[in-house]
């Protein structure tokens, strides 16, 4: 009984999350609510200790002045209503966790360029390194890149078909950056204004907590892959909160423990589409893998 009064007491002090178009749930009543970020628990299912430990106390970054926020979301989805301060806080500039249908990975707005600054600090990452993005859809691909190769007078094929029925999937596409994809995802520091856009990984997960988030943004997420210090995936949220709760992370996303498998990366700007890292996606008939040569 104690623990369902402290469950009510915790939902009560919560904004309400009611608004999101998300089809098949109905939404709770909107109460008004203080202005403090919520810490979204669930009583209904057991859990271990550290998992308990997030979902029941705020987190605090070195500054102590503003909470980590950690919120757990059913792997299928279907509780995703409780996105609505995650989204909040990626709009606002937020540097944060969520869940892909691969690995966890750090994201933050795509055009909010502290954020993206924020972001290298915080996974450490070498100024000359390019971010991968997360799009919602092909038409956000198109826009922040130059496209699949679609077939040439030169024979070149065309790909995009074929690509269409990788996506959403667990595979990384290489292609060309457009002039709409700011430079800071390229390179970042005091260079960045003289630095051309080459190319950039982008990915169309498929995943539910991921789109719902994606489908919700004004453009896509910058992304990198949560890994430790010697390069392995952590794939554990908890973990992850104990990893980066002090370095700065606003947000965490609990969408379950997932599987250390990365996705898979083919650079679409070699002929024929090269695969550089083999990771969940399998190995497609038009594709090559690096160092065995054409498609026979």
């Amino acid at each position: 009984m104690a623990l369902e009064a402290s469950g009510a007491r915790t939902l009560a002090s919560c904004h309400s999350v009611a608004n999101l178009p998300f089809a098949g749930h109905r939404s709770p009543p909107r109460v008004p609510m203080p202005q403090l970020l919520p810490v979204f628990t669930s009583f209904l299912k057991k859990r271990n200790p550290k998992r308990l430990k997030y979902s029941t106390e705020r987190l605090y970054k070195k500054d102590d002045r503003m909470p980590m926020l950690y919120v757990e979301i059913d792997p299928l989805g279907v509780d995703t209503w409780k996105l609505e301060p995650v989204i909040k806080l990626i709009r606002d500039g937020a540097v944060g966790v969520i869940p892909t249908d691969t690995v966890y990975s750090i994201v933050c707005d795509l055009k909010n360029h502290s954020s993206i600054e924020r972001l290298r600090r915080i996974k450490d990452i070498r100024n000359s390194k390019p971010l991968s993005i997360l799009c919602h859809s092909l038409q956000d691909i198109d826009t922040y890149t130059m496209g699949f190769p679609r077939g040439n007078a030169q024979g070149q094929a065309n790909i995009f078909r074929a690509v269409k029925h990788c996506l959403p999937g667990p595979y990384t596409f290489i292609l060309p950056a457009s002039k709409a994809l700011p430079k800071q995802c390229i390179r970042h520091g005091t260079t960045t204004k003289f630095v051309s856009r080459k190319n950039v990984g982008v990915r169309i997960p498929d995943d539910a907590i991921c789109q719902a988030i994606l489908n919700n943004l004004d453009a896509p997420l910058i992304s990198t892959s949560v890994e430790s210090a010697d390069d392995q995936w952590i794939i554990d949220p908890v973990i992850i909160a104990d990893t980066y709760g002090q370095e700065g992370i606003d947000f965490i996303v609990d969408g379950g423990t997932r599987i250390a498998d990365p996705s898979t990366v083919v650079d679409m700007t070699r002929n024929p589409p090269t695969i550089i890292r083999q990771g969940k996606g399998p190995k497609q008939d038009w594709m090559v893998v690096d160092g065995e040569g054409s498609i026979a």
